[in-house]
């Protein structure tokens, strides 16, 4: 199982992108900067945070409009 989330600097979850079951291997997911709601988000820093088995990582990205 395979999650990937975004999330704001104060911690509060933007959106879900992915959130299946998947096999092995290098993925690629596009992020159309909106929220779960479908709303447009601003410029600015956001984490990610991507989970997969006992995997755990999140980074830092800049959203650049």
């Amino acid at each position: 199982l395979v999650t990937l989330s975004i999330y704001d600097m104060l911690g509060r979850e933007i959106t879900q992108l992915v959130n299946t079951a998947q096999e092995a291997g290098f993925k690629s997911v596009q992020w159309d900067a909106t929220d779960s709601m479908g709303r447009p988000v601003s410029a600015g820093v956001y984490m990610y945070r991507i989970e997969a088995g006992s995997f755990i990582q999140t980074k830092k990205m800049v959203l650049l409009k």
